[in-house]
């Protein structure tokens, strides 16, 4: 959670219980610039006035953005971290209140590791790629878009989002799926989504989804083991793609996908 001197805060770092509380520890920090521990559980009175129900304990460092405290050179290498695809880890000294870059966990020693954001590739720049691209940006997730057919794919229909124009076998392959990146076949054309399928198969993607019913699903499977897909692989694809919520329309049908990728991407 960042709180300005004025009194803007965005984030959060309970929901919203402790939040008056931790506002007010912040505008003293930044007026006297030390930091601070701040521990919530159900047995204090404060945690009762500062409602919090859910019968656990919550602990907060509030710290100055200074040397010091959390350096202003940190949100620097965070955004480097996160645009290069790596994760970052941020040691705090639980004594001084310092943080620096590095992994020193230990005694005494908070790590806090930011992961980069998670991937969504979609084969198919189609009406539902554009409810399920929202979605995905809400989630701090970064799309990218891949349709060979330029028609569908412009930047009017899909306003600030990455464009690849390669078949999307080529582009799967360029951009090496791993554990945290989905991939998602809208395009209903098999010459189109086939070949996706079967190069995110050969990779470690976290989440391989395909938009159709599950009569569309079978002949798929049919064509891919043909084509020399093994079960084992072809048991990866989650189809019809998400969670099954009744969804009608592009919309809602976005939605269950991402629902659908949020709880694979989470082990779930």
């Amino acid at each position: 959670m960042l709180v300005h001197a004025d009194g803007r805060f965005e984030g959060s770092v309970s929901g919203g219980c402790v939040e008056g509380e931790v506002l007010h520890a912040a505008a003293e920090a930044i007026v006297d610039g030390q930091f601070r521990r701040l521990r919530f559980s159900v047995g204090d009175d404060q945690a009762w006035e500062v409602s919090l129900p859910c019968g656990g304990e919550i602990e907060v460092i509030v710290q100055p953005v200074a040397e010091g405290g959390y350096p202003p050179a940190l949100f620097d290498a965070l955004a480097s971290g996160r645009s290069a695809g790596h994760s970052v880890a941020v040691t705090t000294d639980l004594a001084s209140g310092a943080s620096r870059i590095g992994d020193a966990p230990g005694d005494g020693a908070f790590v806090n590791r930011c992961a980069p954001p998670r991937r969504l590739l979609i084969i198919g720049a189609v009406q539902i790629a554009q409810s399920l691209a929202a979605f995905a940006g809400a989630l701090d997730t970064r799309t990218t878009i891949i349709d060979p057919r330029d028609r569908f794919r412009t930047e009017e229909r899909f306003p600030g989002l990455v464009l690849d124009g390669r078949w999307p076998d080529e582009a799967i392959a360029a951009l090496a799926p791993d554990a945290s990146t989905a991939v998602v076949t809208l395009s209903h054309d098999p010459k189109i989504d086939d070949p996706a399928l079967m190069a995110a198969l050969a990779s470690p993607a976290g989440y391989i989804a395909a938009l159709g019913s599950r009569r569309s699903h079978a002949k798929r499977l049919e064509r891919l083991g043909e084509a020399g897909v093994g079960k084992e692989a072809l048991a990866r694809i989650d189809a019809p793609a998400g969670l099954p919520i009744g969804a009608l329309g592009p919309a809602e049908i976005a939605l269950s996908v991402a629902a659908g990728m949020v709880k694979a991407l989470r082990g779930g």
